[in-house]
């Protein structure tokens, strides 16, 4: 019976923000110029462009999987690759939508830091690839069905539509999320979580890294169980290594990488991740 209270009032408290914050999301995106921006990132200096990438990351609010065509388009209207691979590195990292239910959820302080550590290893990481010449491992690949274009104006219907395709694809994994995390809450004992997981160790972190990529657990998803280990008593480090590595190199998408990115490529891609997620969760663990 807890289980199931915990359950409803979890899955009731992220249907109510996810379905706000949708909605208000698809009204702003309405009126974004994504050709301009794509323009933008051409411009010579590199670190502004990089802003540029990672604002267009953010306001493009895709999981993994579906940044795949917005990365070809990028690479066939000659985007420098290094600023493709920051896109690639953030765009399912930095949801806007999944921020703020994070920061309603795991607090605000946790937001910031996280949104700063990720946004800034996706610049490093995307300016690194580049740098040691990775792009020659790309794919002659061509883009089809892809649009980026979104007409401007003030349109509630359209905005109605493009929630309800959000709540389609994403809100299964939220209610995932809430049914293992009111199970972890019931069930798991809050002492048996607290002595395996919450004293700190170091390897936590890299092995919730690389368990992260197969286990393919949605930011949407993690969020709930994030809340839940935490109040059991988990140490956040794992938490934030074990999230960012299934959100951004999840095993669909490295699936669908090795369509337009050849093995090496792909190989040191996923390393970046566990790398990111990995450091990340170092620093989380440090704070």
């Amino acid at each position: 019976m807890v289980v199931f209270e915990t359950f409803l009032w979890i899955a009731l408290e992220l249907t109510v923000l996810f379905v706000f914050l949708s909605f208000l999301l698809s009204i702003l995106q309405s009126w974004i110029p994504y050709e301009r921006i794509e323009r933008y990132l051409k411009i010579r200096s590199k670190w502004k462009a990089g802003g540029f990438a990672l604002i267009f990351a953010f306001i493009t609010p895709f999981c993994s999987c579906s940044t795949i065509p917005v990365v070809v388009n990028m690479l066939k209207n000659r985007v420098p690759f290094g600023l493709t691979m920051v896109f690639l590195f953030s765009s399912p990292l930095l949801d806007p939508t999944i921020l703020t239910v994070m920061g309603v959820i795991l607090g605000w302080e946790v937001t910031v830091v996280y949104t700063v550590i990720t946004a800034v290893f996706s610049v490093i990481l995307g300016f690194a690839l580049e740098k040691f010449g990775f792009e020659k491992y790309v794919k002659p690949v061509i883009l089809e069905g892809y649009s980026p274009n979104v007409k401007a104006g003030w349109n509630v219907i359209g905005a109605l539509a493009e929630t309800g395709k959000m709540m389609k694809s994403v809100f299964p994994f939220l209610i995932i999320g809430a049914a293992i995390g009111a199970g972890i809450h019931g069930l798991v004992p809050a002492d048996w979580i607290a002595a395996n997981f919450g004293h700190g160790a170091w390897w936590l972190i890299p092995a919730a890294a690389v368990l992260g990529i197969p286990l393919y657990i949605r930011l949407s998803s993690m969020i709930p169980i994030s809340q839940v280990l935490l109040l059991k008593g988990m140490a956040l480090g794992p938490i934030m290594a074990l999230l960012i590595s299934s959100a951004g190199a999840s095993l669909p998408e490295v699936v669908l990488l090795k369509s337009i990115f050849r093995i090496q490529l792909v190989a040191v891609f996923i390393l970046s991740v566990l790398s990111m997620a990995s450091l990340s969760g170092f620093i989380f663990y440090l704070i």
